[in-house]
């Protein structure tokens, strides 16, 4: 991976292929910005929206006090997080005529979108057009992080922070030691964001130390001791700007974080050990307490749940970066670069597989490792594609149908799991059909969204009423809240299931099935999602499977 171009095709059409794959990059942001704005309802609450909200509100009533009130520097643990993407969802709320929630799910997919634009760019800036468009290609049409990005109010954000930081650190080593302004800007603002989403994105100082190596070393060797050190000092005096503007960045979206100096480390203290009372999931067909969880966890579900597509094209470039890094020939700053990017992609999962924190909700607390493994894999094709047009041009049209049916696979699961695409495993795993007694997949359930909306339409159209002029009763398994938003003030919800007329429960493990009538089934790939039963005269006593931790 040294010498990739923008000249798949030589002079004079290598222009008409740069302008074609910009053209389709821009048609592919502009047609995922269109479907995300037809379909950003369809998504449901997880368990934590309605405590974002909650965080969101005493956050604007602690800046509208001037810091008089700061309930929010206590709440929960999420003052342990930043609020940036609460805050702005719930600014919106009060301008646009949509409910909060909806408000909520439409800044998500605006959040994503403007990850997809910035992969793209990265992509581009590393690659040319054609990894550009690849990597803007495989991001989007990833499951993982295109469901994720709608309702997850932490780590969607957190990704597309990093991925900005990611772009001007890319930024910075190409114009080492002289980095511009407009740099100096990003990596300001990539750090401040990140910084300000999850204390993780101290990371990205690990990916700079170790990846800068091969471009410090080059100075050293050609600009000796003295002078490579004093462009390092220089390179350092001129970020403290944007340094510092990504300090005031993060103190604006995480106000708690700059109240004491050692607030931050603190939170890195407090997230490295498990802070909740311990329950189980189910892993690779076992049901694990989730402080126990095997080293294999996260290679095994990301290697289950990305597509196929991506696999192939990340690990290649993985290997190629490794395997280019001894090599004299290859520049120090593209060593630079593509170790970042590996380190970005792949460091967080060996750290976690070394030091084995408490796993659970799947992958959803690595997403921001997607966006990077995106660009590696677009870097990648654009680097094949290139090496055949020098030796093997026969076989271009090969490797591209190979690329694009990788990219239908996806598609087509996407559509067929909508609005569920997060719970995507691939054509490994036997999809979400042959995952289900394996591994967890609506860990969100997100599915008691439909199932209020269908259980709500049944009730119209049997005319039926509740009785003795109180509301109907509904017994969950699951999350209470998008249970609750979604059916509105007409039900009352509760754990309760001897008294309730319906019951409502996830095709999770924990919850039973029950021996009585079926009203409502959501399913996908012959998969169920939820269930909503007509309880009404029968006797249940709870609605789980195993003892509630």
């Amino acid at each position: 991976m040294t010498s990739i171009t923008t000249s798949a095709i030589d002079t004079p059409l290598r222009r008409s292929v740069e302008r074609t794959c910009d053209d389709l990059a821009m048609l592919v942001l502009a047609a995922v910005a269109v479907i995300a704005g037809l379909t950003f309802r369809d998504y449901g609450l997880g368990w934590d929206d309605y405590t974002h909200a909650e965080y969101a509100d005493l956050l604007l009533r602690m800046f509208g006090s001037g810091f008089r009130d700061t309930a929010a520097l206590s709440f929960a643990n999420l003052y342990m997080y930043g609020g940036g993407f609460d805050m702005v969802a719930a600014l919106l709320h009060k301008v646009i005529p949509l409910e909060l929630f909806e408000t909520r799910r439409l800044v998500g997919a605006i959040v994503g979108v403007i990850g997809l634009a910035v992969t793209w760019r990265l992509g581009r800036r590393i690659g040319g057009p054609l990894a550009g468009l690849a990597s803007l290609l495989l991001l989007a049409l990833c499951p993982i992080f295109y469901g994720h990005m709608f309702m997850n109010p932490k780590d969607a954000p957190f990704a597309v922070a990093m991925i900005i930081l990611m772009l001007g650190l890319v930024r910075l080593a190409e114009e080492y030691p002289q980095p511009s302004p407009r740099t100096i800007l990003i990596v300001g603002l990539g750090a401040g964001l990140s910084l300000g989403c999850r204390v993780l994105g101290g990371l990205a100082l690990v990916y700079a130390l170790i990846g800068f190596l091969p471009l410090l070393l080059e100075e050293l060797r050609t600009e000796g001791l003295r002078e490579a050190a004093r462009r390092f000092a220089h390179v350092v005096y001129v970020l403290l700007p944007g340094l510092v503007f990504g300090y005031l960045v993060m103190g604006l979206i995480w106000p708690w974080s700059i109240m004491e100096p050692g607030n931050p480390f603190e939170a890195l203290t407090y997230f490295s050990h498990f802070f909740e009372k311990p329950w189980k999931e189910m892993f690779d067909g076992a049901i694990v307490s989730v402080p126990d969880m095997p080293w294999s966890y996260l290679p095994t579900l990301f290697a289950l749940q990305l597509p196929e597509v991506m696999l192939v094209l990340m690990g290649g470039a993985v290997v190629s970066t490794f395997a280019m890094l001894p090599r004299r020939e290859v520049p120090a700053r593209r060593k630079t670069i593509l170790l970042m990017l590996t380190l970005a992609a792949t460091l967080p999962l060996a750290i976690a597989m070394v030091k084995r924190p408490a796993l659970y909700n799947g992958i959803r607390h690595f997403v921001f490792v997607i966006p990077p493994m995106a660009v590696l894999g677009g870097v990648a094709f654009a680097w094949a594609m290139e090496r055949l047009r020098a030796s093997h041009r026969t076989w271009q049209p090969v490797v591209l149908a190979t690329f694009c049916f990788g990219l239908a696979l996806s598609l087509a699961e996407m559509i067929r799991l909508h609005p569920y695409q997060y719970t995507h495993f691939n054509h490994i795993a036997g999809t979400v059909r042959g995952a289900d007694d394996r591994f967890m997949l609506d860990y969100w359930g997100l599915a008691l969204k439909q199932a209020s909306d269908e259980l709500r339409e049944q009730i119209v159209e049997r005319q039926e009423v509740a009785p003795g002029n109180r509301k109907w009763k509904v017994a969950v398994c699951g999350p209470q809240r998008p249970a609750q938003v979604a059916l509105g003030p007409d039900f009352t919800i509760g754990w309760d299931s001897n008294a309730a007329d319906f019951a409502m429960t996830l095709g999770e493990f924990y919850c039973k099935g029950l021996t009585a009538p079926v009203m409502v089934e959501i399913k996908r790939d012959d998969v169920v999602f939820a269930r909503v039963y007509d309880i009404r005269g029968r006797s249940i006593s709870s609605l789980l499977s195993i003892p509630a931790p």
